[in-house]
C-alpha cells in the first residue's frame, strides 16, 4: 500500500496486511507519518516537556468509589 506522510509529503510503501495499513483504510481520521518526522516531533516534544514551560494536557481521571 502506498502512503504519503502528512508533514513532508514523502511517499512510502507499507505492507498492505499490516495493522497500520488496516487502520488507514478503515478509519479516515488516521493519518500516516514517516519515521523521521515521527522521531523529530517526539524529540522536540520531550525537549519542551523538560523545560517546564510546556503544559501537557492529559485527561483528568476522577476515581469513583462504588
Amino acid at each position: 500500500m502506498r502512503v504519503k506522510c502528512v508533514i513532508c509529503d514523502k511517499i512510502e510503501n507499507i505492507d498492505s496486511n499490516s495493522l497500520q495499513a488496516k487502520r488507514l483504510r478503515n478509519r479516515p481520521i488516521h493519518t500516516y507519518m514517516c519515521n523521521p518526522c515521527h522521531e523529530r516531533i517526539e524529540d522536540k516534544t520531550n525537549k519542551r516537556l523538560e523545560t517546564g514551560n510546556f503544559r501537557f494536557n492529559r485527561p483528568i481521571s476522577k476515581e469513583e468509589d462504588w
